[in-house]
């Protein structure tokens, strides 16, 4: 197995991450969150108990950059842990 750049698998991680709550923030801002949630967890067979806020883009843009921080961080050490134990 070849060895990956911590780089390159950081950012890839923390775009998908950012990515997802860029989306998810879509979701809130147009109003179609609340029905999406429920549908998760009904398909989870969990009863819906928590109740989607209103859109703060302030909120929004500080969920993405630390999402996308956290994601980074979790490729990062992931290449890390790849490199150390699997590729050679």
């Amino acid at each position: 197995m070849q060895k990956v750049e911590k780089h390159k698998v950081g950012l890839v991680f923390g775009s998908l991450i950012g990515l997802f709550h860029i989306v998810w923030s879509f979701l809130v801002a147009l109003g179609w969150a609340q029905g999406f949630i429920n549908y998760i967890f009904r398909l989870h067979m969990i009863e819906p108990v928590f109740r989607i806020s209103a859109f703060s883009l302030t909120t929004a843009a500080t969920l993405v950059i630390v999402t996308a921080v956290i994601g980074y961080i979790f490729g990062s050490v992931a290449a890390f842990l790849w490199n150390k134990f699997v590729a050679r």
